[in-house]
């Protein structure tokens, strides 16, 4: 064949950029013994670029179009048709012409054909571009099949495949497209196979949709289909749909919607043998590919068609396990407040960080919890912690347990099962070791501090592997502070006394989360005090109208240099400056060293600093502090007060007190531990952008933030050899692309089955969206959905509607009077600081932001956990 015409039999993996993802795949399929695929052949993306070498505008047009951004529509529109028109009216070149009819010759001009568009940018293993080409069906005749190929032209540069390629990153001047040719099937029955079920995820039940006809009714959504989900070559699950009408072929070519006879509409379409048949052709496809397959499938005279088979890019990936047992996965990124991608070196630290068996999985991370399902004590305490703090957690490892059949040997906890110790009772074995007194806190504190201050002066001193071998040993000595057991068992004894506290309260008195008002600005809070600090910050910039209009247009992180010009600059930037020298190396996401910090990133205060000038008076820190402790002190002495009444009143009353303190003394310093580790974070990571300075100096790397997408041990390597394959940095990136756009699930099997859980509530108003109480009181509001904690623009009285919150948020906490995340638990940062500052929050609401419109009046319970749209 010509260099415009390539048979199925002549592709393999070298000619992708010639015949794009799904002529690639077109002629994979037809290697694998046993699959049928009708025969056709592929119009290279040569034929296009022949005509587009004709007409010089389309490169001024295209690079206009490259210009552009996703709002930009009405430009979109106009530009893409232009581009549309020359495809569609130049003069087809002789040879392309003669490729195309020579081939139709060979297999036949009295046969139909299918004339479709394969794309170079389309069903690739990250994204798959599905739909954005046309495809038109049951095309005769040389000249239609040429024009019809114009058209498939054409279509790569439709609004919605120009749009869509804007938003993923695609350059439309590196996209091609290819034309399928391809003999026409007629189908009595047709549809789609997902080897992996996807809804659920599960890679071991595969999905068949199935209806009359042609399968354009199907996935152009005429059409509801029939379902049968299939699992170890067994029906298991049978949706029988009314299918009221079919696509079928005309004689003189084209299409037509056909009514389908009563009769017909009820009838299942598959029998019961040709869905285990179907079923079994599916996983031979998807072992030859070895990744999960979106399978387009036709049935036709008794025999299964392939018309295509693309990877399934929605499916949350596996973590990399050699044994083939069943596992179940809990979520990190839920229980840390952080559910974005992490770079592989972000990964890595927090890897060897943690004690706990964790492992990578779409650029996440999840702990195996698989051990401690299987022991009833271990399972009843992790289902215990999980109803308090993530329910959401809870039930969806319950699902897993009910089952029976995943997790072997592992019945549900009755009261037979091995004791597990009371909180009771473990709260007064810690009361017991534990002096009830503040100077402790600031002892751990001081040792903290003194160990950072160590680290500073010793890392300055390494470079190279040395530097690398010495992060390395230090985060051994990270870990033995950050599991202190004397550091543990303070803040553990505040949250076993909070808990205490609010079962008592709810018992004796009959009152809710009473802990959340006595716990209100306690002492020691890292992260509280750094919220009301950023205030003292808009005190001293308040007094001068040009630093705050010049800061009103910022956006650049040299922002800082230019203050000495105006009037209160210089006290600006000295504010700013020692803000930045307590808390500068915090900022969004924090877990993940790679984030930018606000130190690196001093502009992302920039928002906050205005919000508190725009919602507040001077000296509203103070205020603040005043009205918590007071409120504290008040809740104290009325809850002391009704406590005496009481039969033995004295004795509740004398116990209460004496948790109260506890709560008071050491609650705030449930948020050091973290700030400690992050302290850590920013000195290892300032070392070592150091050392990558050095590398980009050395022609190792050519950016300084390309360790990012190294592992430690990659990075210790490449210190040591000064040697990097580049096209390594590449795939990463592109790997951390596909990351991104991922949600991770709260629970993961290794069957890949994602799992939210869901709440088991009862009572609940009419419409109400459930959460996680984590902070009590009710609060009505402007709802503000902020995903980015640098967008927001928020008024006093707000309440703010986002996917999570971490300590670098709590400076908005103070201009807000209410909050709701999707992920959350009762003791993460979010619901701490909430508690803390006496706003009504509740968490773990899941599409909290997609369920809640921005500006929509609503009503947060905080107290029974759900919220009210007015």
């Amino acid at each position: 064949m010509s260099s415009f015409v390539l048979g199925f039999h002549e592709l393999d993996k070298t000619r992708w950029r010639h015949v794009g993802g799904k002529g690639l795949n077109l002629g994979e399929l037809t290697k694998i013994d046993g699959i049928q695929v009708p025969e056709g052949f592929c119009l290279t993306t040569a034929g296009l670029e022949e005509v587009l070498n004709q007409n010089g505008s389309y490169y001024v047009l295209v690079n206009q179009l490259a210009q552009l951004n996703a709002e930009d529509r009405d430009k979109i529109s106009e530009i893409s048709k232009k581009i549309r028109d020359i495809i569609l009216e130049a003069e087809m070149p002789f040879e392309v012409v003669e490729a195309v009819t020579h081939t139709l010759s060979q297999l036949g001009y009295e046969h139909a054909y299918a004339v479709r568009s394969s794309a170079t940018a389309e069903d690739l293993p990250y994204a798959s571009f599905a739909g954005l080409q046309d495809t038109y069906l049951n095309i005769t005749g040389k000249e239609s099949i040429l024009q019809h190929i114009r058209k498939c032209w054409a279509s790569l540069f439709t609004e919605r495949a120009v749009i869509y390629r804007i938003k993923n990153g695609y350059d439309h001047r590196q996209v091609d497209l290819c034309v399928i040719i391809q003999r026409m099937v007629f189908p009595q029955v047709s549809g789609v196979l997902f080897t992996a079920d996807p809804l659920t995820s599960n890679r071991k039940r595969l999905s068949i949709d199935a209806s009359f006809g042609l399968g354009e009714a199907l996935v152009s959504g005429l059409v509801t289909a029939d379902c049968y989900k299939v699992q170890k070559e067994e029906i298991v699950e049978k949706t029988i749909a009314t299918k009221k009408i079919g696509i079928y072929g005309l004689k003189e070519g084209g299409t037509e919607i056909k009514q389908l006879n009563p009769e017909q509409q009820k009838a299942q379409t598959l029998t019961n043998e040709q869905i285990v048949q179907l079923s079994k052709i599916g996983r031979k496809i998807e072992a030859y590919f070895g990744c999960p397959q979106d399978i387009e499938w036709c049935l036709a005279e008794g025999t299964f068609y392939i018309v295509q088979s693309r990877p399934i890019t929605t499916l949350y990936p596996l973590p990399e396990r050699k044994d083939k047992d069943n596992h179940v996965y809990l979520s990190v990124g839920h229980q840390q407040m952080m559910t974005d991608a992490m770079k592989p070196l972000g990964l890595s630290f927090f890897l060897l960080t943690t004690n706990a068996p964790m492992f990578k999985a779409g650029g996440r991370l999840f702990v195996d919890c698989t051990k401690a399902l299987t022991i009833p004590a271990s399972r009843e305490s992790l289902l215990n912690t999980m109803g308090k703090h993530e329910p959401l957690t809870k039930q969806a490892l319950m699902t897993i347990l009910e089952r029976e059949d995943f997790i072997k040997n592992s019945p549900i906890p009755n009261h037979t099962s091995a004791p597990v110790p009371s909180n009771k009772n473990n709260l007064e074995n810690d009361l017991k070791e534990i002096e009830n007194h503040p100077t402790i806190i600031d002892e751990l504190i001081q040792k903290n501090q003194l160990a950072i201050e160590e680290l500073k002066q010793t890392i300055i001193t390494k470079s190279g592997t040395a530097l690398i071998e010495f992060i390395q040993e230090d985060i051994q000595r990270l870990k033995s502070i950050l599991f202190d057991p004397q550091s543990t068992k303070v803040f553990k004894t505040a949250m076993d006394a909070s808990s205490w506290m609010n079962e008592k309260m709810e018992l004796w008195l009959g009152e809710k989360n009473t802990a959340d008002t006595i716990s209100q600005f306690a002492a020691n809070n890292i992260t509280a005090e750094m919220g009301l600090e950023l205030l003292d910050v808009a005190d001293v910039i308040r007094p001068y109208p040009s630093v705050i209009d010049y800061l009103k247009g910022v956006n650049e992180d040299t922002f800082l240099d230019e203050l000495f010009q105006f009037e209160g600059g210089q006290e600006t930037r000295d504010a700013i400056y020692d803000f930045l020298a307590k808390y500068g190396m915090r900022c969004s996401g924090e877990i993940d060293i790679t984030k930018p910090r606000w130190s690196e990133n001093p502009s992302a205060l920039v928002p906050m600093i205005l919000n508190n000038i725009h919602n507040f008076k001077p000296l509203e820190k103070d205020r603040k502090l005043k009205q918590g402790k007071q409120q504290a002190l008040t809740k104290e002495y009325e809850l002391m007060s009704r406590l005496r009444q009481l039969p033995d009143g004295l004795q509740k009353a004398n116990e209460t007190k004496r948790m109260i303190q506890f709560i008071r003394n050491f609650i705030g310093y449930r948020e050091y531990p973290k700030y400690g580790m992050i302290n850590r974070y920013f000195i290892y990571k300032q070392a070592l952008l150091k050392e990558a300075d050095r590398l980009v100096q050395a022609n190792v790397i050519q950016d300084r933030e390309d360790i990012y997408y190294l592992t430690f041990d990659e990075l210790r390597e490449v210190a040591h050899t000064h040697k990097l394959e580049q096209q390594l940095i590449s795939e990463r990136k592109e790997e951390y692309k596909f990351h991104e756009k991922l949600t991770p699930p709260r629970v993961l099997t290794s069957d890949g089955e994602a799992l939210t859980g869901e709440y088991k509530r009862e009572n609940l108003p009419a419409g109400a969206i459930a959460g996680l109480p984590v902070s009590s009181g009710v609060i009505e509001g402007r709802a503000r959905i902020v995903l980015n904690m640098e967008d927001a623009e928020l008024e006093d009285g707000d309440i703010l509607i986002t996917s999570f919150t971490d300590p670098s948020w709590t400076p908005l906490f103070l201009a807000i009077k209410g909050l709701v995340t999707e992920v959350g638990g009762l003791m993460t940062h979010g619901a701490v600081i909430a508690r803390e500052y006496g706003l009504p929050a509740v968490v773990g609401v899941e599409n909290a932001t997609t369920l809640i419109k921005d500006g929509q009046r609503i009503r947060v319970n905080g107290t029974e956990g759900y919220i009210e749209l007015l």
